[in-house]
């Protein structure tokens, strides 16, 4: 079984308007809301593959039992912990300009915390384990640290999807998948990448200090995939651009349901770009028909 980890999940509340007028009132075009954090947009694509999955976390009030709801809705199991404060909600304000207000979340109690620990440690070498998005605001992100241990102490497999420190702390407990894309690779090491060759050096460099793959997101220069057989390019796919929200974790979603079914990752490569770009020229996250349609136009080469 996958299971999808997110802390700190949201309401992505979206917004239309043509222009915002600071210190006016502004009336909207249209609006849209979403369950929203990353390891649940996981979740969601992956049941849109029709690969089974639980989406856990923490979730509370009004808020939290929308994203229940609609997870519910979707056919997908969840085994959240409930905590007193209400899931927070995040604005995004598409106009002449797209801006984000995101909310901070709840509080969690560290018993709620061990209730979270309680269901990391029942899993099995069987299960996989996708981590993904910032923390609750109290935690942290050092946090991770101590439930993918844990989680890898179970024999479970984990996907790290994060950046910076966090994801460098992660590569000491050989993720199957971390997935920076190019600036937050280049973020990690201090550099500034301008080439091909020098993304799959610094990718390698994650590869040697433990993650079992690597991909890099490169937005609309493609993709790169780096394992310890070789390093494969995926081509970037034309289309328009839609979407910047729940790309990436569509591409995590997709490598990892193929990998967990195929253990192939160049073909899970294939998913995972797929499923991305459908989600970038999607207003949501991609249909399962847009994903099969995207798949017969990616192509790999080998590097």
């Amino acid at each position: 079984m996958i299971y999808t980890v997110t802390l700190n999940p949201s309401i992505d509340y979206i917004v239309r308007l043509d222009q915002v007028q600071v210190g006016s009132v502004n009336r909207m075009d249209s609006d849209d809301k979403f369950a929203g954090g990353k390891g649940i947009n996981v979740s969601r694509v992956l049941k849109r593959l029709d690969i089974p999955n639980t989406a856990t976390g923490f979730i509370g009030g009004f808020t939290g039992k929308f994203i229940t709801d609609t997870l519910v809705e979707e056919e997908i199991e969840t085994r959240f912990v409930q905590v007193a404060e209400d899931t927070r909600i995040n604005v995004k304000i598409k106009a002449e300009q797209e801006t984000e207000i995101n909310g901070t979340g709840p509080t969690v109690e560290p018993a709620q915390l061990e209730e979270l620990k309680a269901i990391l440690s029942s899993l099995t070498a069987e299960d996989t384990v996708v981590f993904a998005g910032s923390s609750a605001k109290n935690l942290g992100n050092v946090i991770y640290k101590d439930l993918i241990a844990l989680t890898r102490q179970t024999g479970a497999q984990v996907v790290c999807d994060f950046e910076g420190q966090t994801l460098i702390d992660s590569l000491d407990y050989q993720p199957l998948l971390v997935k920076p894309n190019n600036h937050e690779l280049g973020a990690i090491f201090g550099v500034k990448l301008e080439s091909l060759d020098q993304i799959e050096k610094y990718a390698r460099e994650l590869l040697a200090k433990g993650a079992q793959n690597v991909i890099i997101s490169m937005a609309g220069d493609g993709a790169l995939l780096v394992t310890s057989e070789g390093a494969y390019f995926a081509k970037p796919i034309k289309g328009t651009v839609k979407n910047s929200v729940g790309a990436g974790d569509s591409m995590v979603a997709g490598f990892t349901g193929e990998f967990v079914k195929s253990k192939d990752a160049v073909e899970a490569f294939k998913w995972g770009v797929a499923c991305g770009t459908a989600t970038t020229f999607s207003d949501d996250l991609a249909t399962a028909e847009f994903i099969k349609e995207t798949y017969e136009k990616v192509e790999v080469e080998k590097r």
